[in-house]
């Protein structure tokens, strides 16, 4: 047994050179550090979107599905062309964000803030005036 822990202890100290592995010599045990490197992917981005047609919803998708971007989609362009398109768009939205843990509100006549798991969105602030997704121009069908 103790020469398999030999065998460890070389592969892991040629592999180590970030000093994450230290030995403590009077016990014979290896101590495996707690530090990390920093990863790229732990910035939150707020970004923002414009839809002019049913197809620029994919971008957006995507990007609350990879987790770590907080989106606020300007539907003017796309509510002033085709409102059923835009029903479509919003619906679409509503479902990733359900799927995903989410959270969709519309805030002014033209925006929608959708946002991944990690956060959700302030509904009863007197400060703010809000617009929910749902009362956005129901189309009569």
């Amino acid at each position: 047994m103790a020469g398999f822990f030999s065998k460890l202890k070389e592969k892991l100290s040629s592999d180590d050179s970030s000093g994450i592995l230290e030995e403590t010599e009077e016990e014979g045990y290896l101590e495996l550090g707690t530090e990390s490197p920093a990863d790229s992917k732990s910035k939150i981005v707020v970004r923002p979107f414009i839809i002019e047609n049913f197809e620029n919803i994919k971008p957006i998708l995507d990007a609350l599905r990879a987790g770590d971007t907080i989106a606020l989609v300007n539907i003017k362009p796309l509510k002033d062309k085709d409102l059923i398109e835009l029903k479509r768009a919003i619906n679409k939205l509503k479902k990733t964000c359900d799927a995903i843990d989410g959270d969709i509100a519309g805030f002014g006549e033209d925006w929608v803030a959708a946002v991944p798991s990690f956060a959700h969105i302030q509904r009863s602030g007197k400060s703010v005036k809000e617009t929910p997704v749902s009362d956005i121009k129901e189309i009569e069908e």
